[in-house]
């Protein structure tokens, strides 16, 4: 990685941009790694410099043991987020990344550091239970409920070496997930942008709604077509809407 303030192994850096006014720090969804936001940082540099956040346990971490512990994920990557908060910073965080997005938006901003605004994309919010609610554990249920979400490709699903890649991380992304427990506290002081998709069985509309309630700044919903992953069809709406909400913010306001 380059950039300044420094390496970290939890950071990648794409596309350094020294001069942007802001960076948009990019949470990855469970068995995700930081290479999803590759295009992001692509499309936004220069204007904006994005960080993406590679969890240990994957791609260039993989010989690391994956952190199953929502919380204590949160705890190590607002503490490895701090000298990047040189310059305003806004938080990005898509399926598990969006609670990730929000757990660390809470440590930051008790630190004194808090980001501008929290994106949270295709996740209900924080406290929003489910009846109906099922989380896989087994190997098999695991591939089943990313064949579900159209997460990736079925051709890497049916390649057996990369399977089991891809695997351990899986696991320990949905442990993570299945143990997250909402823990109330005031709301963030940051405003809070919510996007998901019109047929996203994981995140319906009114639960995606509710992250309204987790701060005392502005909210906006923004619905786009498609499933889990609208995100990777609708990328151009998605960064539209980013860079019109880190434009309207005094500390970005050269965008």
């Amino acid at each position: 990685m380059t950039g300044i303030p420094g390496d970290s192994p939890w950071f990648r850096n794409y596309r350094p941009a020294p001069d942007a006014p802001v960076r948009l720090v990019c949470l990855p969804h469970a068995g995700g790694s930081a290479s999803f936001y590759f295009p992001v940082a692509r499309e936004l540099s220069p204007r904006v410099e994005v960080l993406a956040v590679q969890y240990p346990g994957r791609q260039d971490r993989r010989t690391e043991p994956a952190v199953t512990d929502l919380e204590a994920l949160a705890d190590r990557i607002a503490a490895a987020l701090g000298p990047w908060t040189d310059r305003p910073y806004a938080l990005f965080g898509h399926s598990m990344g969006a609670v990730l997005g929000f757990e660390v938006a809470r440590r930051m901003e008790a630190a004194g550091s808090g980001p501008t605004e929290l994106f949270v994309s295709g996740r209900r919010a924080p406290g929003v239970d489910r009846a109906d609610e099922w989380h896989p554990e087994t190997d098999e249920e695991v591939v089943a409920e990313i064949r579900k979400l159209d997460g990736t490709g079925d051709a890497l699903l049916d390649d057996e070496e990369t399977l089991r890649m891809i695997l351990p991380a899986l696991r320990a992304d949905y442990r993570a997930v299945r143990g997250y427990r909402y823990r109330p506290g005031p709301p963030l002081d940051c405003p809070v942008t919510a996007l998901t998709g019109d047929r996203d069985p994981r995140a319906l509309v009114e639960e995606v709604r509710a992250w309204e309630h987790h701060t005392r700044s502005g909210f906006g919903l923004r619905v786009l077509p498609g499933g889990h992953f609208y995100l990777v069809d609708q990328q151009a709406e998605v960064l539209r809407t980013v860079e019109d909400r880190l434009a309207r913010t005094p500390v970005a306001a050269s965008l």
